[in-house]
């Protein structure tokens, strides 16, 4: 078997259909595991999952809003009944806001907590029973702006570092159990949404922003969702079977180089 071999294991992404979690999806479909997407909408996803099964991959989208307990219990259950087991949680589904405490609304905040907070939560706890069984992996999408806080990114950054927290109470409470729970702290990743934001709110000065977007990184670019998704691999394969607890930036050197 090859190093950081995913075959026979069942992983769970939520919103893998796009950016970094459609980057994961391929990623560990392309190393052998039988990956389950969750996705709010699923309208676009029959490309991505033609294009994984004419490369000999396992996937099965399921349409699924992460922030209602009983929708999400309700799709694991079914996966559980079709695999038995869950090898693999990826929690990567997540929105944005920008703003301050100031002009943070009382509604943005409960809706950057119901999926970037209660999302994870709802999916670790209907998978850890199930996982208890037999171990696992949990690997929680977080930022760096849960450690070290963004400008203007108010409600946002709060909930990324509720995921830290909750990576760092799940992986001390089951560990005992096998799981195995880490994060994964991306800087500014240059995905679709990004071309998507700059257009819309910067259509005469596209490459301009998009320069600065990249400066900001002290590595002088953005990251690249493969990057984001090769982490990820090695995070939950059984290589990296001795590490739980623990934060991984991704991040250009921003944290340590620049913290601007």
């Amino acid at each position: 078997m090859s190093e950081f071999s995913l075959k026979g294991k069942t992983a769970i992404v939520t919103g893998g259909a796009s950016g970094i979690g459609r980057a994961i999806t391929e990623k560990f479909a392309s190393k052998g595991a039988y990956v389950h997407i969750l996705e709010l909408n699923i309208d676009n996803t029959e490309e991505l999952v033609s294009d994984i099964e004419s490369k000999g991959g396992e996937i099965k989208v399921h349409k699924c809003n992460v922030a209602n307990f009983d929708e999400v219990k309700s799709v694991v259950d079914n996966i559980i009944e079709e695999v038995k087991n869950i090898d693999i949680l990826v929690n990567n589904a997540g929105i944005a806001h920008v703003g301050n405490l100031g002009n943070t609304a009382e509604a943005d905040l409960d809706r950057l907590y119901n999926v970037n907070i209660k999302g994870a939560f709802n999916c670790m706890h209907s998978c850890i029973d199930n996982m208890k069984s037999k171990g696992g992996v949990i690997l929680n999408m977080a930022s760096i702006a849960g450690s070290v806080g963004i400008k203007d990114r108010f409600a946002y950054s709060m909930t990324k570092g509720a995921v830290l927290a909750m990576t760092y109470s799940v992986a001390k409470d089951y560990i005992d159990d096998g799981i195995r729970c880490n994060s994964i702290s991306p800087a500014r990743i240059h995905t679709p949404f990004v071309d998507g934001f700059v257009r819309k709110n910067y259509p005469d000065k596209v490459d301009e922003v998009f320069d600065k977007l990249a400066k900001t990184q002290p590595i002088g670019r953005m990251g690249k969702p493969e990057e984001v998704a090769n982490l990820a691999l090695f995070i939950c394969s059984d290589e990296a079977g001795f590490i739980t607890g623990t934060d991984y930036p991704i991040d250009g050197g921003f944290i340590r180089l620049n913290g601007d």
